[in-house]
């Protein structure tokens, strides 16, 4: 069977009053945490027994609940006064920022060179220490990446240098090997003649009488350059005639 309805009005009797009181007292805080908890709803429970005892419920520190709530009161019984409070709040704060937009302006003229009449002493020595700080700090940082690019730019030259020598010394190797297969077959045969009967012979070199010292060298060099082209046109005979 379900429960009856009761009549909601004081109980007489002292201890079934007593009894509800406990009951429904711990009910109605059960409720409040569950409320707290479930919804995220800051709650404060105060309650006063019939002998004067206290007994409370809160999820925040209920003197902070209490203070909002009068707050609260307060707003309701004044939204007009709140609506102005908001008003003259961002006006003043319009204001302050008109202000510190006006004074970043003088600023800048200032170290522009312009407007600088309304300036006394102090403040015009002010912004030369200004000026010269930052002045340093510029000219720093200007030293600072001249020197790294100064450092790169030589980084890159070695390395176009060092590209360089390779390139030649590979061009020089390809202009060796086509003048060693520009030898034909009869100037080779002539060649050889001439080597078997010792025509350019470092000892006829060195007893020739009517050389200078520089004709010498010379003669050598080119005596020593056809030996070695004679060389490497046999050698390259003697792998034709193989193959």
């Amino acid at each position: 069977m379900g429960r009856g309805k009761i009549e909601i009005k004081r109980i007489e009797n002292t201890t079934n009053r007593q009894v509800t009181f406990c009951k429904r007292r711990n009910g109605l805080l059960k409720k409040a945490y569950e409320l707290s908890v479930l919804c995220d709803a800051e709650v404060a429970l105060i309650v006063f027994s019939s002998r004067g005892r206290l007994y409370e419920y809160s999820n925040n520190n209920i003197r902070s609940t209490i203070e909002r709530y009068k707050k609260a009161c307060s707003d309701t019984s004044g939204a007009t006064s709140i609506t102005e409070i908001n008003a003259q709040y961002y006006q003043q704060e319009s204001a302050k920022l008109r202000q510190q937009i006006q004074m970043l302006q003088n600023s800048n003229r200032h170290l522009m060179g312009d407007s600088l009449s309304s300036l006394s002493v102090k403040e015009l020595k002010q912004l030369e220490n200004r000026l010269e700080r930052g002045i340093t700090r510029i000219r720093s940082k200007k030293h600072e990446m001249l020197l790294a690019d100064i450092e790169y730019l030589q980084k890159r030259e070695m390395d176009l240098e060092n590209e360089n020598i390779c390139l030649r010394t590979k061009i020089s190797e390809i202009e060796r090997f086509h003048q060693a297969n520009m030898v034909s077959g009869s100037e080779f045969n002539a060649i050889q003649a001439l080597t078997s009967r010792n025509f350019f012979s470092p000892n006829l070199i060195e007893g020739g009488t009517s050389f200078s010292q520089q004709d010498k060298k010379i003669l050598h060099l080119g005596y020593y350059s056809l030996a070695f082209n004679v060389n490497s046109r046999k050698e390259d005979l003697q792998m034709v005639s193989q193959h």
